[in-house]
């Protein structure tokens, strides 16, 4: 071969399998709730507002194959892919139901319309790959994924996300404390807290009664720093919390437009 001949390489598209039929309208909306830049990025954000619909056909189908998963006990799990693309518009968040999967190793999430995932992941304690790349209104992650102690690996498309060191978009704001005579912890707004319920805490796992703490913490979590929500249940858990990862607010925070992130990093 020529010395000036240039060797061609073929990559391996390792999600070709991880993506279902598109007949049917579009699987996913579009976000640009965080921008892509430093020049695009907007001074405040909300979480997104969308709310499961549980008769949806889509989520009945969801939940019909988190029970096959379990039952049979596979360690890779691509829910998605067997779905239609108007079912995988349909989902917005994953059922409480994926605690039952405590054998699956990899889970893939890849394009899905997620805007959430439930504290619930944090019991699938045999996760060692978490794919939910192209997940482009995943702009955060729940605290009990950290509970997942074998997760090694990761693929997140770390420039939607909040705090993202490429750019720096700002967090939601949190309210620091909310007292249980202010809100019903069982059925909360997602637009404030970020979730419609708020049953154990992130840090002790024990019960959230008389109040909820929230707070952001960025934290390392297999092979992606990831923007991690904490709901706590007292002062005393979030002093509990890790220090945050390095290059990133180093405690945790409520959010909001006037935290000062670090400078972005190219």
């Amino acid at each position: 071969m020529d010395a000036n001949e240039i060797t061609p390489y073929l990559f391996s598209n390792r999600f070709a399998d991880a993506v279902g039929h598109g007949a049917g309208g579009p699987a996913r909306d579009h976000c640009r709730c965080v921008g892509h830049s430093v020049a695009t990025r907007p001074s405040h954000v909300v979480f997104h507002t969308d709310r499961q619909d549980t008769m949806a056909a889509g989520w009945r189908h969801l939940l019909s194959l988190i029970d096959e998963a379990a039952a049979d006990g596979r360690t890779v799990f691509k829910p998605f892919v067997e779905l239609s693309a108007p079912e995988r518009r349909q989902i917005v968040t994953l059922p409480a139901t994926i605690a039952k999967l405590t054998a699956v190793k990899h889970l893939v999430l890849y394009g899905t319309n997620l805007v959430r995932i439930p504290p619930e992941i944090g019991a699938m304690a045999s996760l060692e790959v978490f794919d939910p790349y192209t997940s482009h209104r995943l702009h955060w992650y729940p605290y009990e994924l950290t509970r997942c102690t074998k997760l090694a690996d990761s693929t997140v498309s770390t420039r939607v996300l909040y705090g993202n060191f490429k750019f720096r978009p700002p967090f939601p704001r949190l309210r620091a404390v909310t007292r249980a005579a202010e809100a019903d912890f069982a059925a909360l707004d997602p637009d404030v807290w970020g979730c419609d319920a708020v049953r154990t805490c992130s840090v002790c796992d024990g019960p959230v009664g008389g109040e909820l703490r929230q707070v952001w913490i960025s934290g390392l979590v297999a092979t992606d720093v990831l923007p991690l929500l904490v709901n706590a249940c007292s002062a005393a858990c979030v002093a509990a919390l890790p220090q945050p990862y390095p290059g990133y607010l180093p405690t945790p925070h409520t959010g909001g437009p006037d935290i000062v992130q670090p400078a972005a990093r190219r």
